[in-house]
Parts: structure tokens; C-alpha cells; sequence
């Protein structure tokens, strides 16, 4: 018996490779909509996504002989995983695939923003060389809040401590044995908020995390602190935070 697999977001070559050696019939069919996919759905035993589709119940529902829908990625929020537990769909995700990739882009949006480079790129892309207006801040000895303690946060919280910072930590999950072992000072929201010069989130967007970070907390945020989110958007408030740099509260 041959499987079908259908790999709707683009994903790397070496993946690919795996699953022909493995003897499966592998069609790569990027950038389809709901209607397009659930027409040919029926086809196959399998689908692997990244970030780009939605597997909707409509898909799922759809399917003929899926067995398993494999997200190449952390979390499985683009996964109706209700309608495919109700069809007896097996949904993986991959947590360690990117971790470190993660971790690494947080701290360079943190030193991105530390050192100004951003703006200060821009003013030498029109010819001016400012030095003194991008100095800049150091890393060392300031304290960073990390929101979400899982894989990535714990990671990102140990690159805070090798770079001296002092690091607070928020998980409703985690542990004061837990946060010891990893340096962390376990902390509220509120509190990481008020008193870190960084802050950056590490948590899956769901109902509990939606809008966590909203334009009444970002108010308690020390004047000149910098927030970070690489995870998902929505759980900072998008139109609260372009109030809060309007107002200057970030």
C-alpha cells in the first residue's frame, strides 16, 4: 500500500527527500485556498503545513483516507484539532524544530532594538552618519521579562543569562523549582511589565492569550522599555500597542 502525502506550505528539500526514501508519493501544492484543497483532499493519507494553511474542519471533513496532519512547527493553532480528533486525524506538531532559530531571532530583535540599528541603518541608507543620536543601550544588567517559559522561553531566558541580565520569568505552568534551576524569578504579568527593560513572549495564541498584552498593562511599562514578540501576533494587541508608542508608553 502507498501513501499520499500532501505538502501544502513550503517546507526544506532534506524533508522532502526523507519521506520519497521512505517510500511515500509526496505532491508539493503551495499557496491553495480552503475550496482548493478540500477538493483534492480526498486523495491522500497525509498533510504536512507550516504557518500559511488553515486545515479547517471543512478540509478535514472532506478527507477520505487522512490519517495525519503533521505541522512543521511549534504550535498547531492553523489546526482545527477538535474536527480532527472527531475524525480520527492524528495531529503532530514538531517543538524542537525551530527552538534555537527562535531563540537566536529574539535576541537579535533584542540587540536590533538595544542598539538602534534599525533607525540607524535608515538614516545611513539617506547619506547622514548620526552616532551620537544611536548609541544605544547594553544588554548587561538589565532585566528581562520573558512571558512563557516553555521550549523557547526557557532558551531565550538563558540567553538573557549569559549575556548578565537579571530575568523574570511568567508560566502559570512552571514551577519554583523549575525557575530556580533555570535562573528565572517567577513573576505576574503585571510585574514583568513594570519592571523589565525588555520583554518578550514565548506563548501559543489561544483564548487565555489573546490580547495578554493590552494597552492598559503596556501603561505600567517602564518609559523606554522594549517589547519583543516572536511567537504570535494577537498576543500583543495590535491596535493597543500603536496607541501605546503613539502615546509613548513603549
Amino acid at each position: 500500500m502507498t501513501f499520499k502525502v500532501l505538502v501544502s506550505d513550503k517546507i526544506a528539500a532534506d524533508g522532502i527527500k526523507i519521506l520519497k526514501s521512505a517510500g511515500f508519493i509526496v505532491d508539493e501544492k503551495t499557496g491553495l485556498d480552503e475550496a482548493a484543497i478540500t477538493q483534492i483532499i480526498p486523495e491522500y493519507d497525509a498533510m504536512i503545513v507550516r504557518s500559511q494553511t488553515r486545515v479547517t474542519s471543512p478540509i478535514i471533513n472532506a478527507s477520505k483516507k487522512l490519517k495525519v496532519i503533521g505541522r512543521a512547527g511549534v504550535g498547531t493553532d492553523n489546526i482545527d484539532v477538535a474536527a480532527a480528533t472527531k475524525k480520527g486525524v492524528i495531529v503532530l506538531n514538531s517543538p524542537e524544530g525551530n527552538t534555537i532559530a527562535a531563540a537566536e531571532h529574539t535576541f537579535a530583535m533584542m540587540l536590533a532594538l538595544a542598539r538602534n540599528i534599525p533607525n540607524a541603518v535608515a538614516t545611513m541608507r539617506d547619506g547622514k552618519w548620526d552616532r551620537q543620536k544611536f548609541v544605544g543601550s547594553e544588554l548587561y544588567g538589565k532585566t528581562l521579562g520573558v512571558i512563557g517559559l516553555g521550549k523557547i522561553g526557557s532558551r531565550v531566558a538563558g540567553y538573557g543569562l549569559a549575556f548578565g541580565m537579571k530575568v523574570l520569568g511568567y508560566d502559570p505552568f512552571a514551577s519554583e523549582e523549575f525557575a530556580t534551576k533555570l535562573g528565572v524569578a517567577l513573576k505576574s504579568v503585571d510585574e514583568i511589565l513594570q519592571t523589565s527593560d525588555f520583554v518578550t513572549v514565548h506563548v501559543p495564541k489561544n483564548k487565555d492569550t489573546e490580547n495578554l498584552i493590552n494597552l492598559q498593562n503596556m501603561q505600567k511599562m517602564k518609559v523606554g522599555a522594549r517589547l519583543i514578540n516572536c511567537a504570535r501576533g494577537g498576543i500583543i494587541s495590535e491596535k493597543d500597542l500603536e496607541q501605546a508608542i503613539q502615546k509613548g508608553f513603549v
